[in-house]
Protein backbone atom coordinates (compact mmCIF):
# COMPACT_ATOMS: atom_id res chain seq x y z
CA UNK A 1 0.00 0.00 0.00
CA UNK A 2 2.66 2.16 0.89
CA UNK A 3 3.92 1.93 -2.71
CA UNK A 4 0.94 2.79 -4.04
CA UNK A 5 0.92 6.01 -2.43
CA UNK A 6 4.17 6.78 -3.29
CA UNK A 7 3.18 6.40 -7.21
CA UNK A 8 -0.60 8.10 -6.87
CA UNK A 9 2.04 11.64 -5.12
CA UNK A 10 4.53 10.77 -7.77
CA UNK A 11 1.40 11.04 -9.94
CA UNK A 12 0.08 14.29 -8.56
CA UNK A 13 2.67 16.20 -8.92
CA UNK A 14 3.28 15.34 -12.72
CA UNK A 15 -0.05 16.37 -13.31
CA UNK A 16 0.28 19.44 -11.74
CA UNK A 17 3.12 19.85 -13.20
CA UNK A 18 1.97 19.08 -16.72
CA UNK A 19 -1.04 21.75 -15.90
CA UNK A 20 1.75 24.25 -16.37
CA UNK A 21 2.25 23.83 -20.00
CA UNK A 22 -1.36 22.92 -20.59
CA UNK A 23 -3.08 26.39 -19.38
CA UNK A 24 0.16 27.77 -21.95
CA UNK A 25 -2.10 26.03 -24.65
CA UNK A 26 -6.04 25.89 -23.12
CA UNK A 27 -7.07 29.19 -22.30
CA UNK A 28 -10.25 28.42 -21.68
CA UNK A 29 -11.13 27.81 -18.10
CA UNK A 30 -13.37 24.95 -19.12
CA UNK A 31 -10.70 23.30 -20.60
CA UNK A 32 -8.69 23.65 -18.05
CA UNK A 33 -11.25 22.13 -15.16
CA UNK A 34 -11.65 19.31 -17.50
CA UNK A 35 -8.08 18.67 -16.83
CA UNK A 36 -7.96 18.34 -13.74
CA UNK A 37 -11.05 16.66 -13.33
CA UNK A 38 -9.73 13.91 -15.55
CA UNK A 39 -6.79 13.77 -13.99
CA UNK A 40 -8.07 13.71 -10.45
CA UNK A 41 -10.92 11.02 -11.21
CA UNK A 42 -8.69 8.77 -12.41
CA UNK A 43 -6.03 9.13 -9.80
CA UNK A 44 -9.53 8.54 -7.26
CA UNK A 45 -10.62 5.76 -9.20
CA UNK A 46 -7.63 3.84 -8.82
CA UNK A 47 -7.37 4.87 -4.71
CA UNK A 48 -10.90 2.97 -4.29
CA UNK A 49 -10.39 -0.20 -6.19
CA UNK A 50 -6.86 -0.41 -4.26
CA UNK A 51 -8.57 0.20 -0.72
CA UNK A 52 -11.44 -2.34 -1.98
CA UNK A 53 -8.88 -4.83 -2.68
CA UNK A 54 -9.51 -8.41 -1.50
CA UNK A 55 -6.06 -10.23 -1.40
CA UNK A 56 -6.38 -13.13 -3.91
CA UNK A 57 -8.73 -12.10 -6.28
CA UNK A 58 -6.25 -10.87 -8.69
CA UNK A 59 -5.61 -7.80 -11.01
CA UNK A 60 -8.93 -8.54 -13.15
CA UNK A 61 -11.99 -6.69 -13.99
CA UNK A 62 -12.75 -3.15 -12.89
CA UNK A 63 -9.50 -2.88 -10.94
CA UNK A 64 -7.61 -3.66 -14.13
CA UNK A 65 -9.85 -1.14 -16.25
CA UNK A 66 -8.75 1.40 -13.29
CA UNK A 67 -5.67 0.13 -13.13
CA UNK A 68 -5.39 0.09 -17.10
CA UNK A 69 -6.61 3.95 -17.50
CA UNK A 70 -4.57 5.36 -14.07
CA UNK A 71 -1.50 4.04 -15.95
CA UNK A 72 -2.57 5.58 -19.51
CA UNK A 73 -3.09 9.27 -17.46
CA UNK A 74 0.40 8.49 -15.53
CA UNK A 75 2.09 8.16 -19.02
CA UNK A 76 0.59 11.17 -20.57
CA UNK A 77 1.92 13.34 -17.28
CA UNK A 78 5.09 11.64 -17.61
CA UNK A 79 6.33 12.33 -21.17
CA UNK A 80 4.29 15.72 -21.15
CA UNK A 81 6.87 17.00 -18.16
CA UNK A 82 9.81 15.17 -19.58
CA UNK A 83 9.05 18.24 -22.28
CA UNK A 84 8.68 20.78 -19.73
CA UNK A 85 11.34 20.54 -17.64
CA UNK A 86 14.11 20.37 -20.60
CA UNK A 87 11.75 23.93 -21.52
CA UNK A 88 12.60 24.98 -18.12
CA UNK A 89 15.80 24.18 -17.85
CA UNK A 90 16.60 26.37 -20.69
CA UNK A 91 14.28 29.30 -19.13
CA UNK A 92 16.04 28.99 -15.73
CA UNK A 93 19.76 28.79 -18.26
CA UNK A 94 18.51 32.31 -20.32
CA UNK A 95 16.92 33.84 -16.74
CA UNK A 96 20.62 33.77 -15.43
CA UNK A 97 22.63 34.58 -18.38
CA UNK A 98 20.34 37.99 -18.76
CA UNK A 99 20.42 38.64 -14.97
CA UNK A 100 24.89 37.92 -15.41
CA UNK A 101 24.79 40.06 -18.75
CA UNK A 102 22.73 43.16 -17.84
CA UNK A 103 20.57 43.52 -21.19
CA UNK A 104 19.75 47.12 -22.08
CA UNK A 105 16.76 45.53 -22.43
CA UNK A 106 14.42 45.89 -19.22
CA UNK A 107 11.90 43.09 -20.69
CA UNK A 108 14.51 40.00 -20.64
CA UNK A 109 15.10 40.34 -16.95
CA UNK A 110 12.21 38.69 -16.29
CA UNK A 111 12.00 35.16 -16.46
CA UNK A 112 11.24 33.86 -19.69
CA UNK A 113 7.27 32.90 -19.87
CA UNK A 114 6.45 29.33 -21.24
CA UNK A 115 5.97 29.28 -25.06
CA UNK A 116 2.73 28.02 -26.35
CA UNK A 117 4.57 26.20 -29.48
CA UNK A 118 7.23 23.93 -27.32
CA UNK A 119 4.23 22.95 -24.97
CA UNK A 120 1.94 21.90 -27.81
CA UNK A 121 4.39 19.92 -29.08
CA UNK A 122 4.85 18.28 -26.13
CA UNK A 123 1.30 17.15 -25.05
CA UNK A 124 0.56 16.12 -29.22
CA UNK A 125 3.30 13.91 -28.55
CA UNK A 126 2.71 12.71 -25.16
CA UNK A 127 -1.20 11.89 -26.13
CA UNK A 128 0.60 9.52 -28.37
CA UNK A 129 1.02 6.87 -25.84
CA UNK A 130 -1.85 8.20 -24.18
CA UNK A 131 -4.15 7.26 -26.90
CA UNK A 132 -2.51 3.89 -27.65
CA UNK A 133 -3.21 2.91 -24.39
CA UNK A 134 -6.34 3.42 -24.24
CA UNK A 135 -6.96 1.73 -27.68
CA UNK A 136 -5.19 -0.85 -26.55
CA UNK A 137 -7.60 -1.76 -23.59
CA UNK A 138 -10.50 -1.22 -25.65
CA UNK A 139 -9.71 -2.96 -28.91
CA UNK A 140 -6.45 -4.06 -28.86
CA UNK A 141 -6.73 -7.13 -26.25
CA UNK A 142 -9.18 -8.77 -28.71
CA UNK A 143 -7.54 -7.80 -32.06
CA UNK A 144 -6.60 -10.98 -32.88
CA UNK A 145 -4.13 -11.49 -35.70
CA UNK A 146 -3.51 -15.30 -37.18
CA UNK A 147 0.40 -15.70 -37.69
CA UNK A 148 1.20 -18.66 -40.57
CA UNK A 149 4.85 -19.86 -40.50
CA UNK A 150 6.34 -22.68 -42.83
CA UNK A 151 9.01 -24.42 -41.21
CA UNK A 152 11.62 -27.26 -43.62
CA UNK A 153 12.87 -30.02 -41.54
CA UNK A 154 15.02 -32.58 -43.95
CA UNK A 155 14.13 -35.50 -41.55
CA UNK A 156 10.57 -34.72 -41.66
CA UNK A 157 8.58 -37.51 -42.57
CA UNK A 158 7.34 -37.85 -45.93
CA UNK A 159 3.42 -38.22 -44.33
CA UNK A 160 3.74 -35.44 -42.38
CA UNK A 161 4.31 -33.04 -45.16
CA UNK A 162 1.83 -30.06 -45.48
CA UNK A 163 1.28 -31.17 -41.63
CA UNK A 164 -0.72 -28.11 -39.78
CA UNK A 165 -0.44 -27.11 -36.37
CA UNK A 166 -2.12 -24.17 -34.74
CA UNK A 167 -0.37 -23.05 -31.90
CA UNK A 168 -2.15 -21.47 -28.95
CA UNK A 169 -0.66 -20.22 -25.58
CA UNK A 170 -1.25 -17.54 -22.56
CA UNK A 171 -5.17 -17.82 -22.42
CA UNK A 172 -5.26 -15.80 -19.22
CA UNK A 173 -9.12 -16.42 -18.87
CA UNK A 174 -9.26 -14.38 -15.72
CA UNK A 175 -9.40 -11.15 -17.53
CA UNK A 176 -11.59 -11.58 -20.32
CA UNK A 177 -14.32 -9.52 -19.63
CA UNK A 178 -16.35 -9.85 -23.83
CA UNK A 179 -17.90 -13.19 -24.33
CA UNK A 180 -18.57 -11.98 -27.93
CA UNK A 181 -15.13 -11.43 -28.38
CA UNK A 182 -13.81 -14.79 -27.33
CA UNK A 183 -16.62 -16.76 -28.96
CA UNK A 184 -15.01 -14.50 -32.09
CA UNK A 185 -11.30 -15.64 -31.31
CA UNK A 186 -12.22 -19.69 -30.72
CA UNK A 187 -14.11 -19.54 -34.29
CA UNK A 188 -10.99 -17.99 -35.88
CA UNK A 189 -8.62 -20.90 -34.54
CA UNK A 190 -11.28 -23.34 -35.30
CA UNK A 191 -11.35 -21.54 -39.11
CA UNK A 192 -7.77 -22.59 -39.57
CA UNK A 193 -8.95 -26.75 -39.60
CA UNK A 194 -5.52 -27.36 -38.62
CA UNK A 195 -4.32 -30.78 -38.05
CA UNK A 196 -3.76 -30.51 -34.32
CA UNK A 197 -4.10 -27.28 -31.80
CA UNK A 198 -1.40 -27.29 -29.37
CA UNK A 199 -1.58 -24.93 -25.91
CA UNK A 200 1.02 -23.99 -24.58
CA UNK A 201 0.14 -22.95 -21.09
CA UNK A 202 -1.15 -20.13 -18.37
CA UNK A 203 -4.73 -21.11 -18.83
CA UNK A 204 -5.84 -18.96 -16.07
CA UNK A 205 -3.90 -16.10 -13.67
CA UNK A 206 -4.52 -17.86 -10.79
CA UNK A 207 -7.32 -20.04 -10.31
CA UNK A 208 -9.37 -22.56 -11.98
CA UNK A 209 -11.81 -21.29 -11.54
CA UNK A 210 -11.37 -18.46 -13.78
CA UNK A 211 -11.87 -20.66 -16.70
CA UNK A 212 -15.34 -22.04 -15.93
CA UNK A 213 -17.39 -19.27 -17.42
CA UNK A 214 -15.28 -20.06 -20.59
CA UNK A 215 -14.98 -23.97 -21.13
CA UNK A 216 -17.67 -24.15 -22.92
CA UNK A 217 -16.22 -21.63 -25.57
CA UNK A 218 -13.07 -23.73 -25.59
CA UNK A 219 -14.53 -26.76 -25.34
CA UNK A 220 -15.64 -26.35 -28.99
CA UNK A 221 -12.28 -26.24 -30.74
CA UNK A 222 -11.53 -28.93 -33.32
CA UNK A 223 -8.51 -30.91 -34.82
CA UNK A 224 -8.76 -34.04 -36.25
CA UNK A 225 -5.73 -35.30 -34.42
CA UNK A 226 -6.79 -33.68 -31.50
CA UNK A 227 -5.96 -30.83 -28.80
CA UNK A 228 -2.98 -31.22 -26.44
CA UNK A 229 -1.94 -28.81 -23.36
CA UNK A 230 1.04 -28.29 -20.85
CA UNK A 231 0.90 -26.10 -17.68
CA UNK A 232 2.06 -22.16 -17.79
CA UNK A 233 3.73 -20.53 -14.22
CA UNK A 234 0.21 -18.80 -13.29
CA UNK A 235 -1.19 -22.48 -13.65
CA UNK A 236 0.11 -23.49 -10.34
CA UNK A 237 -1.55 -20.31 -8.27
CA UNK A 238 1.38 -19.10 -7.15
CA UNK A 239 1.00 -15.69 -7.38
CA UNK A 240 -2.05 -15.53 -5.18
CA UNK A 241 -3.28 -16.60 -1.78
CA UNK A 242 -4.72 -20.07 -0.29
CA UNK A 243 -6.20 -20.90 3.26
CA UNK A 244 -4.35 -23.96 3.17
CA UNK A 245 -1.86 -25.85 1.40
CA UNK A 246 -4.70 -28.40 0.14
CA UNK A 247 -6.90 -25.49 -1.29
CA UNK A 248 -4.03 -24.91 -3.29
CA UNK A 249 -2.99 -28.53 -4.45
CA UNK A 250 -6.81 -28.89 -5.18
CA UNK A 251 -6.80 -26.42 -7.24
CA UNK A 252 -4.17 -27.63 -9.44
CA UNK A 253 -6.24 -31.03 -9.83
CA UNK A 254 -9.16 -28.50 -10.66
CA UNK A 255 -7.69 -27.12 -13.43
CA UNK A 256 -6.09 -30.51 -14.95
CA UNK A 257 -9.47 -32.18 -14.82
CA UNK A 258 -11.24 -28.91 -16.29
CA UNK A 259 -8.77 -29.19 -19.52
CA UNK A 260 -10.09 -33.11 -19.68
CA UNK A 261 -13.24 -31.92 -19.38
CA UNK A 262 -13.27 -29.56 -22.33
CA UNK A 263 -10.53 -31.74 -24.64
CA UNK A 264 -7.20 -31.21 -23.77
CA UNK A 265 -4.88 -33.96 -23.59
CA UNK A 266 -2.58 -32.47 -20.49
CA UNK A 267 0.98 -33.31 -21.13
CA UNK A 268 3.00 -33.41 -17.75
CA UNK A 269 6.50 -34.16 -18.49
CA UNK A 270 5.32 -36.64 -21.06
CA UNK A 271 4.88 -37.31 -24.98
CA UNK A 272 2.53 -38.89 -27.22
CA UNK A 273 2.75 -39.99 -30.55
CA UNK A 274 1.06 -38.42 -33.64
CA UNK A 275 0.70 -40.86 -36.26
CA UNK A 276 0.14 -40.62 -40.17
CA UNK A 277 -0.04 -43.12 -42.72
CA UNK A 278 2.26 -45.30 -41.00
CA UNK A 279 4.52 -42.63 -39.59
CA UNK A 280 4.95 -40.76 -36.66
CA UNK A 281 6.50 -38.07 -34.76
CA UNK A 282 6.48 -37.53 -31.52
CA UNK A 283 5.15 -34.75 -29.37
CA UNK A 284 6.62 -33.84 -25.80
CA UNK A 285 5.12 -31.42 -23.19
CA UNK A 286 6.95 -30.63 -20.08
CA UNK A 287 5.51 -28.56 -16.82
CA UNK A 288 6.89 -25.03 -16.64
CA UNK A 289 10.61 -24.67 -16.32
CA UNK A 290 11.43 -20.70 -16.47
CA UNK A 291 15.01 -18.53 -15.60
CA UNK A 292 14.89 -15.99 -13.11
CA UNK A 293 12.73 -16.71 -10.13
CA UNK A 294 9.66 -18.92 -12.39
CA UNK A 295 9.02 -22.56 -11.23
CA UNK A 296 11.43 -25.06 -12.88
CA UNK A 297 9.14 -28.06 -12.50
CA UNK A 298 9.60 -28.98 -15.82
CA UNK A 299 11.71 -32.77 -16.11
CA UNK A 300 12.77 -32.63 -19.93
CA UNK A 301 14.37 -36.27 -19.16
CA UNK A 302 11.14 -37.57 -17.61
CA UNK A 303 9.23 -36.34 -20.46
CA UNK A 304 11.80 -38.29 -23.21
CA UNK A 305 11.58 -41.72 -21.82
CA UNK A 306 10.46 -43.78 -24.27
CA UNK A 307 11.13 -41.96 -27.32
CA UNK A 308 14.01 -42.57 -29.68
CA UNK A 309 16.91 -40.01 -30.74
CA UNK A 310 16.22 -40.28 -34.54
CA UNK A 311 12.53 -39.33 -34.13
CA UNK A 312 11.58 -36.24 -35.14
CA UNK A 313 10.11 -34.48 -32.10
CA UNK A 314 7.64 -31.38 -31.39
CA UNK A 315 8.29 -30.27 -27.86
CA UNK A 316 5.70 -27.68 -25.45
CA UNK A 317 7.70 -26.04 -23.34
CA UNK A 318 5.93 -22.61 -22.05
CA UNK A 319 8.80 -20.51 -21.05
CA UNK A 320 11.39 -19.66 -24.34
CA UNK A 321 14.26 -19.66 -21.84
CA UNK A 322 14.11 -23.38 -20.98
CA UNK A 323 14.86 -23.74 -24.93
CA UNK A 324 17.63 -21.51 -24.46
CA UNK A 325 19.24 -22.61 -20.82
CA UNK A 326 18.37 -26.49 -22.03
CA UNK A 327 16.65 -28.07 -24.75
CA UNK A 328 19.04 -26.23 -27.75
CA UNK A 329 22.15 -28.05 -26.18
CA UNK A 330 20.02 -31.25 -25.43
CA UNK A 331 21.99 -33.98 -27.42
CA UNK A 332 18.15 -35.27 -28.65
CA UNK A 333 17.71 -32.39 -31.37
CA UNK A 334 14.23 -31.30 -30.45
CA UNK A 335 13.33 -30.05 -34.08
CA UNK A 336 10.30 -27.52 -33.11
CA UNK A 337 9.96 -25.97 -29.37
CA UNK A 338 6.68 -23.93 -28.65
CA UNK A 339 6.53 -21.54 -26.36
CA UNK A 340 4.24 -18.35 -25.02
CA UNK A 341 5.21 -16.83 -21.41
CA UNK A 342 6.15 -13.27 -23.06
CA UNK A 343 3.03 -11.86 -24.28
CA UNK A 344 5.94 -9.75 -25.99
CA UNK A 345 4.53 -7.45 -22.88
CA UNK A 346 1.21 -6.82 -24.63
CA UNK A 347 3.29 -3.03 -25.68
CA UNK A 348 5.79 -3.11 -28.95
CA UNK A 349 5.87 -1.97 -32.51
CA UNK A 350 6.18 -4.63 -35.05
CA UNK A 351 6.26 -3.77 -39.04
CA UNK A 352 6.46 -7.10 -40.37
CA UNK A 353 10.03 -6.71 -42.70
CA UNK A 354 11.17 -3.47 -41.18
CA UNK A 355 10.86 -3.26 -37.03
CA UNK A 356 10.12 -5.91 -34.33
CA UNK A 357 10.54 -4.06 -30.68
CA UNK A 358 8.98 -4.67 -27.76
CA UNK A 359 11.18 -3.64 -24.04
CA UNK A 360 10.34 -7.57 -23.43
CA UNK A 361 13.66 -7.71 -25.15
CA UNK A 362 15.37 -6.60 -22.67
CA UNK A 363 14.91 -9.67 -20.76
CA UNK A 364 14.06 -12.82 -23.27
CA UNK A 365 16.19 -13.04 -26.49
CA UNK A 366 13.35 -15.09 -27.67
CA UNK A 367 10.58 -13.37 -27.21
CA UNK A 368 8.40 -13.87 -30.30
CA UNK A 369 8.12 -15.30 -33.18
CA UNK A 370 10.24 -17.84 -35.02
CA UNK A 371 14.01 -18.16 -33.97
CA UNK A 372 16.35 -20.88 -35.27
CA UNK A 373 19.68 -22.30 -33.56
CA UNK A 374 21.73 -24.94 -34.09
CA UNK A 375 19.65 -26.54 -36.93
CA UNK A 376 16.19 -26.56 -34.35
CA UNK A 377 13.10 -23.99 -34.12
CA UNK A 378 11.04 -22.15 -31.47
CA UNK A 379 8.04 -20.55 -31.76
CA UNK A 380 7.32 -17.74 -28.97
CA UNK A 381 3.60 -17.64 -29.64
CA UNK A 382 2.54 -13.80 -28.05
CA UNK A 383 -0.73 -15.01 -26.42
CA UNK A 384 -4.41 -15.32 -27.22
CA UNK A 385 -5.48 -13.64 -23.51
CA UNK A 386 -3.74 -10.66 -21.42
CA UNK A 387 -2.84 -9.93 -18.06
CA UNK A 388 -2.03 -6.93 -15.80
CA UNK A 389 -2.26 -4.26 -18.01
CA UNK A 390 -6.02 -5.03 -19.64
CA UNK A 391 -4.87 -4.42 -22.92
CA UNK A 392 -2.26 -4.78 -26.09
CA UNK A 393 -0.59 -1.97 -27.62
CA UNK A 394 1.44 -3.12 -31.13
CA UNK A 395 2.00 -7.02 -30.02
CA UNK A 396 -1.91 -8.15 -30.59
CA UNK A 397 -3.29 -11.74 -29.46
CA UNK A 398 -1.52 -14.63 -31.78
CA UNK A 399 -3.32 -17.56 -33.30
CA UNK A 400 -0.16 -19.07 -34.88
CA UNK A 401 -0.62 -21.78 -37.69
CA UNK A 402 2.82 -23.44 -38.33
CA UNK A 403 2.91 -25.88 -41.50
CA UNK A 404 5.76 -28.64 -41.63
CA UNK A 405 7.18 -28.76 -45.02
CA UNK A 406 9.86 -31.66 -45.59
CA UNK A 407 12.74 -30.66 -47.78
CA UNK A 408 13.24 -31.78 -50.94
CA UNK A 409 9.44 -32.85 -51.62
CA UNK A 410 7.53 -30.43 -53.94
Amino acid sequence: MSRFLIILVIYLVLAFYGFQGFKTIFKSLWAQIAYGVLFLAAGLNILIRVLNYVPGDGVRGQIAIALGVFFSFFILALVFSIFLVFEDIVRIFTFAYNKLAGPTDGQVKFFPSRRKFISGIALGIAALPFGALLYGMFKGKYNYKVLKYELEFDDLPDAFDGYQITQISDVHSGSFDNRDKVAYGIDLINKQKSDVILFTGDMVNDKSIEMEPWADLFATLEAKDGKFSILGNHDYGDYTSWPSDEAKVKNLEDLKNLQKNIGFDLLLDSHRYLEKDGEKIALLGVENWGRGGFKKAGDLEKAKQGIAKEDFKILMSHDPSHWEDVVINDDYHFHLTLSGHTHGMQFGVEIPGWIKWSPVKWRYKYWAGIYEELGQFINVNRGFGFIGYPGRVGIWPEISVITLKKKGLT
